[in-house]
C-alpha cells in the first residue's frame, strides 16, 4: 500500500522566530540524539527515512538537516546560526537575509 511520507517544514521570520527557532532545532536535536554536525550515531536506518524524527529532519547522506526555512531583512540573526554551536546541522540554502536594517520602517 501508498504510504504518505509525514514531513513538516518550520517556516522561522524575523529576529524572534528566527532564535526561538534555533533553540527548537537545538532541542529536537538533543531529543533525538543528532549532534551539533547533523549526524546521529545511533541511527541504524540511513536512507529509510522511518524513523520517527525523519518528520522534522531531513536525511541528507548520514546528516540529519532540519526541515526549517530562517528569513530575515537584518543578517545578523540569521549570522549567529551560520556561526553557532549547531553550525553544521543547518542547510545555509535555506537561510534568507536582506541586506537592511528594518529598524528604521
Amino acid at each position: 500500500s501508498l504510504q504518505m511520507p509525514r514531513e513538516v517544514i518550520s517556516i522561522h521570520v524575523g529576529q524572534c522566530g528566527i532564535q526561538m527557532g534555533n533553540q527548537c532545532w537545538e532541542l529536537f536535536a538533543q531529543e533525538h540524539a543528532i549532534l551539533p554536525d547533523g549526524t546521529c550515531p545511533s541511527d541504524t536506518s540511513v536512507g529509510e527515512e522511518n524513523d520517527a524524527f525523519n518528520t522534522f529532519f531531513a536525511e541528507a547522506g548520514k546528516q540529519h538537516v532540519p526541515r526549517a526555512v530562517f528569513a530575515d531583512l537584518e543578517p545578523t540573526v540569521v549570522d549567529e546560526i551560520k556561526t553557532g554551536t549547531h553550525k553544521g546541522m543547518f542547510n545555509p540554502d535555506s537561510m534568507i537575509a536582506g541586506k537592511e536594517d528594518a529598524a528604521n520602517n
